[in-house]
């Protein structure tokens, strides 16, 4: 057809003069404006003639990419965007549709035309704008038609929702041959704002460095790269200028929702969770972010201009979304001829099985056809098994939003077969899992059995697990892999240089004292080199094996704080604990620059906070023994001046106080500074303070520190001791300020004796047998603490052992129950982690 379309509906790429100066393209090389945009749109337009004609972009996110995509949408040529980096697809779509034009980058500023024919052969549609795979299947001669409306009402319904102004700047972070990626161009053009292009991954270092030299506002993600930014420590950095993260691509889990919710209302940016599809040019809802928390499972609202419908699907619950609006594409195109045709859809059908909630919100609960989406990409399970069908291998895939897993019939290099799967649909090979059957499950009917080869997937951990050996000096890696969870982890790396914490360090250090036979004093800071290399030999069968001496502690307290309540002896150590605590805090709190380690000293108070309430709020409806007040922490604060029941928990109360105190202290630039300058000299300091309170030397009549503050920057002293000498003055402290704090000799020289042997002896001998109950009670003493107030109670009458046994028992139940509702801790499987830090919350109440 001759008709001329209306360019004018473009405006993102026919009007782009209009923002004269503003910074249009941000690369690493340069800054061009609009005006220079819009000047290289017109000569590449004008070089490709007013005849409309197809053309074919072999696209990269350069600036000569852009320009031509830009280009071809002025000049009215319909262009079909396929991704440079897979040449297979460019050569397959080129044989399949026969361009008139072939667009490259010249990687010199100007694009390249390689023109195959003066004219055209094709009849293209007058409303025929862009030609895209589907959902970035790359290489399928099935695409996608979209016109210029379709274009400019989703760059326009994008720009609405999410804000953007002349003053914000995009990276991009996704291809532009992906529809996704796309759209962020279109819709931060179409308001004159910024560009920062790029093809540098997230992983990549010198990615961040352009986003803070640019002062990026954005950028988008697909799932997995959540997972990237997991790994480069993204939460802990500092980009004042981000204002939000958009996700689509496919469906992120509800948990991570709410996480990266929780990390950008931390740090001041806003997620937009949103749903589509390229068959709507791009995107069809979008999920506010301020009901992204408590919404997290749902697709959100239709972005403006859109509505959503359920249709009825028979012998299902649930019914099929279809979505309606301006942004519907024009149809499919499989062949050459069909890019002369009109609209022939008017509703796009999704396919998935959706409801919408009595809020206006839409979740999708299911899919009703034999597609999934893996990593941003829409993977027909039928193609799969065409694929492997023309190889001779009878097939059947399943799959999920995380992975496709595949069962081949008869002895086959399943490796081989993935790799070519991969290859072929596009997928990154690590998401193709492929499995070789006698013979393809199938059901009664003798269909095939599509659960059962899903459930291949799931069943693959479970299956034929190696022969238990003990580990030794070689898995001192995989060790540290599996307890951290940082598989990128080297032969220079530490335990802290992988982001390890209290969190984690019990788990890791039974298992490395285990596979090496000994750990030396401050192995978390030794290289993994120098751990395999400190070992003698391997683990030797012996009676005896190593713990860290605050792992011992915190084991033998809970148990003397639990058999002392219970009086089957009586033996106080909790203030010990208070000196543990400081200890830990030195070791794990104070690393790294001053905002992240910030937030790691909130993330541990809250792991206190959160399982201490929840339980005294439980404590409190089931008896009479406590009151709001111990609900909230504040009985120390507000209680009654005797003891009472209601200062059981005045240990917890305490050491909140303290950490409160501390972690406020350290937020504080010049704080941070004179920590790093003098990490021994600093405690002392917090001592002579804390000393106040001690001996009620001066009352002005303001708070002073909780009464145990000395003790904890002792046990903090303690652990910044590096010479015999530093360890020599901190005992003389401990000698001097102990004595006379209690009235029982005995306790005074617990506390005595518990510092200096966190000072001076760094593990103690505990029978092998007994290693993992105590490293389990060290990480569950939180748990028994507060559990035990309620379980020892009816049981003395029975039997006292009874008592204290149950007593330790509820609490490790307790823990394994929070571990699951708190969810995965950060880079530690939930079943490994032993929260040290938490571990000192247990004592008897006692004189404060």
């Amino acid at each position: 057809m001759t008709t001329p379309p209306d360019l004018a509906r473009v405006a993102f790429a026919a009007d782009l003069a209009r923002h004269g100066e503003r910074p249009a393209v941000l690369t690493g090389e340069r800054v061009l404006s609009y005006r220079e945009l819009a000047e290289r749109v017109g000569d590449v337009a004008a070089r490709l003639g007013t005849e409309r004609r197809l053309a074919v972009l072999a696209a990269s996110n350069d600036v000569d990419s852009l320009v031509a995509y830009l280009a071809a949408l002025t000049a009215g040529h319909p262009v079909l965007l396929v991704p440079a980096d897979k040449p297979a697809a460019v050569e397959s779509l080129v044989a399949a549709y026969d361009p008139d034009v072939l667009l490259r980058s010249g990687g010199d500023g100007t694009p390249v035309l390689d023109e195959r024919r003066p004219g055209t052969r094709h009849e293209l549609h007058p409303d025929l704008a862009l030609l895209l795979s589907t959902s970035g299947s790359t290489g399928s001669p099935k695409l996608v038609r979209l016109s210029h409306e379709n274009l400019a009402s989703n760059a326009e319904a994008i720009a609405e929702y999410l804000g953007i102004g002349p003053d914000d700047r995009a990276a991009t972070t996704l291809p532009m041959s992906y529809c996704y990626g796309l759209s962020v161009l279109n819709s931060h053009l179409l308001r004159g704002a910024g560009l920062v292009l790029t093809d540098l991954s997230v992983v990549d270092p010198c990615f961040w460095d352009l986003i803070r030299a640019h002062r990026a506002t954005s950028f988008a993600a697909v799932p997995y790269t959540f997972d990237l930014l997991e790994r480069v420590g993204f939460e802990e950095m500092e980009l004042p200028h981000l204002r939000y993260v958009t996700q689509a691509g496919g469906r992120l889990a509800p948990e991570k929702v709410r996480r990266w919710t929780g990390v950008g209302q931390r740090a001041g940016w806003d997620l937009f969770v949103m749903y589509g599809a390229t068959e709507a040019t791009s995107r069809m809802a979008y999920l506010p972010p301020e009901r992204a928390a408590g919404r997290a499972g749902t697709i959100g609202v239709p972005i403006p201009g859109g509505a959503f419908r359920i249709d009825p699907v028979d012998g299902l619950p649930d019914g099929e979304l279809v979505y309606s609006g301006p942004n519907v594409m024009l149809g499919y195109a499989e062949h050459p001829g069909d890019l002369a045709l009109g609209r022939t859809v008017e509703d796009l059908r999704t396919g998935d099985l959706a409801r919408r909630h009595a809020d206006g919100l839409y979740e999708v609960v299911g899919r009703r056809s034999r597609f999934v989406k893996i990593v941003g990409l829409r993977v027909d399970l039928g193609q799969v098994e065409r694929i492997l069908a023309e190889l001779g291998v009878t097939a059947a895939s399943a799959g999920s939003d995380e992975r496709l897993v595949v069962a081949v019939e008869g002895e086959q290099d399943t490796s081989l077969l993935a790799k070519l799967v991969a290859e072929s649909i596009g997928l990154p090979r690590p998401a193709v899992e492929m499995h070789a059957v006698g013979q393809l499950p199938r059901l009664g009917t003798g269909k095939v059995d599509y659960p059962a080869v899903a459930a291949l997937g799931a069943a693959r951990p479970a299956a034929a697990p190696p022969e238990p050996r003990a580990e030794g000096p070689e898995d001192v890696r995989r060790i540290l892999a599996e307890v951290l969870d940082r598989p990128d982890g080297g032969d220079d790396d530490t335990f802290v240089s992988l982001e390890g914490d209290s969190l984690s360090y019990v788990a890791a250090s039974v298992r490395l004292e285990q596979a090496l036979g000994h750990l030396p004093p401050d192995w978390h800071l030794t290289p993994v080199r120098d751990l395999v290399a400190g070992a003698a030999r391997g683990p030797r069968r012996r009676l005896v094996s190593f713990l860290e001496t605050g792992i011992v502690l915190r084991a033998v307290a809970i148990v003397c704080i639990v058999t002392t309540h219970v009086e089957l002896f009586t033996f106080q150590t909790a203030h010990v604990l208070f000196a543990v605590a400081g200890y830990n805090f030195a070791r794990f709190q104070l690393h790294g620059e001053r905002r992240p380690r910030l937030r790691r000293q909130l993330r541990s108070l809250g792991r206190i906070v959160v399982p201490s309430v929840a339980f005294i709020a439980v404590a409190h409806l089931l008896t009479d023994d406590y009151t709001v007040a111990n609900v909230l922490l504040l009985n120390g604060i507000v209680g009654p001046q005797h003891l009472t029941s209601q200062w059981h928990f005045w240990f917890v109360e305490m050491l909140v106080y303290v950490l409160v105190a501390v972690t406020a202290l350290m937020a504080l630039p010049w704080a941070d500074r004179a920590e790093r300058a003098a990490p021994w000299l600093f405690p002392l300091a917090l001592l002579a303070v804390g000393l106040v309170s001690r001996y009620d030397i001066v009352d002005p009549g303001l708070p002073k520190p909780a009464p145990v503050f000395w003790i904890f920057v002792l046990g903090w002293a303690a652990a910044r001791s590096r010479t015999v000498l530093q360890r020599s003055l901190v005992t003389v402290l401990v000698l001097l300020t102990v004595p006379g704090y209690f009235d029982s000799t005995l306790r005074e020289a617990t506390l005595v004796a518990g510092i200096l042997l966190l000072l001076w002896v760094p593990t103690l001998p505990v029978p092998v047998g007994l290693r993992r109950v105590a490293a389990r009670l060290a990480g569950a003493s939180l748990y028994v603490y507060l559990t035990h107030w309620l379980v020892y109670p009816p049981l003395v009458p029975v039997s006292p052992v009874l008592a204290v046994v149950a007593s330790l028992a509820a609490g490790v139940a307790y823990w394994v129950l929070a571990e699951r509702v708190l969810g995965g801790l950060r880079r530690a499987p939930a079943r490994t982690v032993v929260p040290a830090e938490e571990a000192p919350l247990t004592a008897a109440p006692g004189p404060r």
